[in-house]
């Protein structure tokens, strides 16, 4: 494998960690190392690392911003593709293009300053656009789906670069063709249609939203974001509160005591405890309202 990376990394100037503490690369700051991590700096640099990887077996993942990932204490036995530094936002006429590493917050910032509308939900949402589209995040009413014209995705099994149009990306809660397919492919950027409008207004609701944030979200501790997914006609965090489960903790992990939708590092706390945790809450919650909530985290 050494070989391959160091191929690669001649061809298209990548920079690479062995041994990478992922704990580092995570919004949780929880998890063991990685055998090896690369970091590319353009789509040309990552496609290429995808399709090199895939074609010898490798075994390795995408990773962006971690925000919605918990890797277990023993680490990732394989390579880490990390794509931070592909972080490209362009504005065209009402077209944001955005590279898969750019940060929500940050294109959301771009929209603003460009007096487009559409993206003032994804401001504060700590993730970024690849992670974003895999698992059609939102927040506060807004969803990807919403503003998503198109993307390009490395397939690993056709070999080659498709571009999935809204309707192809299979949106639904929380899920995309992409999370349905595993590893299959790998997001490279997106276009994002938005609307004109007024950039004091749009401000200001970006504004409004990030103090609803602050306000509500356990925003002092690390986190995954929102621990489970939303249930049909329920609640989740409100049927956790109702259980007395604001405050419950294995080890460092704590369901927070400011938002019980939100599972928190309150310092040191291991994998395992937040998996332990995780699955006292949904007993607790099935034992108490006969109903099956789901971690919204994925666990690697």
């Amino acid at each position: 494998m050494k070989e391959l990376i160091t191929s690669l990394c001649e061809k298209y100037n990548i920079k690479t960690e062995y041994d990478c503490d992922m704990s580092a690369h995570t919004t949780f700051k929880i998890g063991g190392k990685a055998k090896l991590a690369v970091f590319p700096l353009d789509s040309d640099a990552f496609v290429g690392t995808v399709a090199a990887l895939s074609d010898n077996g490798i075994k390795f993942m995408t990773v962006g911003n971690g925000s919605n990932l918990l890797f277990s204490d023993e680490g990732f036995d394989g390579v880490v593709i990390i794509t931070t530094q592909m972080k490209s936002i362009k504005v065209d006429g009402d077209l944001v293009l955005a590279d898969a590493g750019a940060p929500l917050t940050k294109t959301s910032l771009t929209a603003r300053d460009a007096s487009l509308s559409g993206l003032e939900f994804a401001y504060g949402i700590p993730g970024s656009i690849g992670g974003a589209i895999y698992m059609n995040a939102g927040a506060y009413e807004g969803e990807i789906s919403q503003v998503l014209l198109s993307c390009r995705a490395y397939d690993t099994v056709e070999k080659k670069i498709l571009t999935f149009d809204n309707q192809s990306c299979d949106f639904s809660y929380r899920n995309s063709i992409f999370e349905k397919n595993g590893a299959r492919y790998h997001i490279i950027d997106a276009f994002f249609k938005l609307n004109s409008g007024n950039k004091n207004e749009i401000s200001e609701k970006m504004d409004n939203l990030m103090s609803r944030r602050r306000e509500k979200q356990p925003l002092e501790y690390p986190s995954a974001g929102s621990a489970f997914k939303r249930l049909d006609g329920y609640f989740t965090a409100k049927l956790i509160d109702e259980a007395g489960l604001k405050g419950y903790a294995v080890g460092g992990a704590e369901v927070s005591t400011k938002h019980a939708g939100f599972i928190i590092n309150k310092g040191n706390a291991s994998a395992k405890d937040v998996r332990e945790l995780i699955a006292h809450v949904k007993k607790v919650i099935f034992d108490k309202f006969g109903l099956k909530i789901e971690e919204e985290i994925r666990i690697v």
